[in-house]
C-alpha cells in the first residue's frame, strides 16, 4: 500500500472516532430555541409570615408614615414585617450608601424567617449595589422579590438565576386613601397569596392580533436599556417582553427600542406586552410618532403578537404581573387577555 493510501486510511479513521461522533451528538441534540424555559417558582405566602422591607434605591425623607401605612395593610393580610437597619439612612440621592443599602438586602436574603422582600420605592440606585449581592443562601430558600420601576434591576438578575419574581406596588404606591387603589392593592394581594392572575385588556386598533403561551419578562424600559452589555441583561429569547416607562421623550423611547433590537432582544421573542408609557415629554421638535407607531414599526418584521393597554407601570392601576410565569397572552384589536399559569 503506497504511502498515500496508508495516509488516507488514517484520517479516515480518526474523521470517524474524533468528528463523527460530535457531529452524530450535535446533530441529536435538542434545539435550545424549542425547549420552553423554566422558572422556579418561591413559595406563595401565608399568614404569619415575615416581609422584610427594604430601600435599594432612593431616599425615604420623611416617608416614616408611608412605610407604617404599608406595615399595616399588610397586618390585615395577617403577614409580618421587618424594616431594614439602613432603610431611613440618606446619603444624597440615596436611601443611605451602596453597601448600606446591598446590606440591607442581603441581609432579607439571607435571612430563613423572612419568606419575602418588599421593596420601599424605586427611583435610581440599584444597579449600584446588584453586584455586591450573594444569591448563594437565596437559592438554598427562594423567596419573592417585589417590586417594579428600578427594581427591574433585580428582577433582571433574579430572572437569569432561574427564578420568578414580583413586579407590582411598592410600600410609596399607598396613599391616604387606599380606595384610589383597590385594584393595584387586590390584585397584589392575590399575588403573594397564590392566586390565579388573569386580566382582560382594553382593545386598541394598534394591537398586533395573536396568541402564544411563554415566560413573561422584563420591565422598566430604561433599566432593560441599563443592562445591555452586563450580566444582568435578559434574554428575551422564547419569552413575552413586557415594557413600561415614565417621563421620557418620545425619541428616547425609540432610541432605547432600537439600541434592544440591535442587541437581539426580538429575534426570537415571543411577543411584547405594553404596559403605561406615563409623562411623556415634548421636544419643541415633534418625533412624528406616536409610542404606539414606534413600537409597530420596530418589531414589523417580526409575526409575534404585540399588546398594549396593559395597566402596570407608574400609573394608580398596577396590576400584579409574577416575572417568569408562563402566561397564555391572546391578543385582538377588541381587545386582550393575559392569564398566568397557575
Amino acid at each position: 500500500m503506497s504511502l498515500n493510501r496508508i495516509f488516507l486510511a488514517l484520517f479516515f479513521i480518526v474523521f470517524s472516532l474524533n468528528i463523527s461522533p460530535i457531529m452524530a451528538q450535535q446533530s441529536s441534540a435538542p434545539s435550545l430555541m424549542n425547549s420552553p424555559k423554566t422558572y422556579i417558582k418561591p413559595p406563595y405566602l401565608k399568614a404569619g409570615d415575615t416581609v422584610a422591607i427594604v430601600a435599594p434605591s432612593g431616599v425615604l425623607r420623611n416617608k416614616y408614615d408611608v412605610i407604617e401605612r404599608a406595615r399595616e395593610l399588610f397586618k390585615s393580610w395577617g403577614l409580618q414585617t421587618v424594616v431594614g437597619p439602613n432603610v431611613f439612612n440618606q446619603n444624597g440621592h440615596f436611601a443611605g450608601t451602596d453597601d448600606e443599602r446591598a446590606a440591607d438586602f442581603q441581609w432579607a436574603l439571607d435571612d430563613p424567617k423572612i419568606k419575602a422582600i418588599w421593596c420601599a420605592r424605586g427611583g435610581y440606585g440599584t444597579v449600584r449595589m446588584i453586584d455586591k449581592l450573594d444569591y448563594a443562601k437565596f437559592k438554598l430558600q427562594p423567596k419573592w422579590v417585589i417590586g417594579y420601576s428600578d427594581i427591574t434591576a433585580i428582577h433582571n438578575q433574579i430572572h437569569n438565576l432561574g427564578y420568578e419574581s414580583m413586579h407590582a406596588m411598592m410600600c410609596v404606591s399607598l396613599p391616604n386613601d387606599e380606595t384610589t387603589i383597590a385594584e393595584t392593592i387586590s390584585t397584589f394581594k392575590d399575588a403573594i397569596f397564590g392566586k390565579q392572575l388573569s386580566y382582560t385588556l382594553k382593545g386598541s386598533n394598534y394591537n398586533k392580533p395573536g396568541m402564544v403561551t411563554a415566560p413573561i419578562t422584563g420591565g422598566n424600559l430604561t433599566l432593560l436599556h441599563t443592562m445591555l452589555g452586563s450580566e444582568t441583561s435578559i434574554d428575551a429569547s422564547g419569552e413575552i417582553l413586557f415594557i413600561e416607562e415614565i417621563g421620557e421623550y418620545a425619541y428616547h423611547i425609540d432610541r432605547m427600542l432600537q439600541s434592544l433590537k440591535r442587541a437581539g432582544y426580538f429575534e426570537h421573542c415571543k411577543g411584547i406586552l405594553v404596559g403605561d408609557m406615563s409623562k411623556v415629554r415634548k421636544n419643541p421638535t415633534p418625533f412624528g410618532q406616536t409610542i404606539e407607531e414606534i413600537i409597530l414599526e420596530l418589531v414589523a418584521e417580526y409575526d409575534f403578537p404585540v399588546a398594549f393597554n396593559m395597566p402596570a407601570g407608574h400609573e394608580k392601576d398596577n396590576r400584579a404581573m409574577i416575572l417568569g410565569s408562563t402566561v397564555t397572552l391572546k391578543v385582538e384589536k377588541s381587545g386582550s387577555t393575559l392569564i398566568f399559569n397557575e
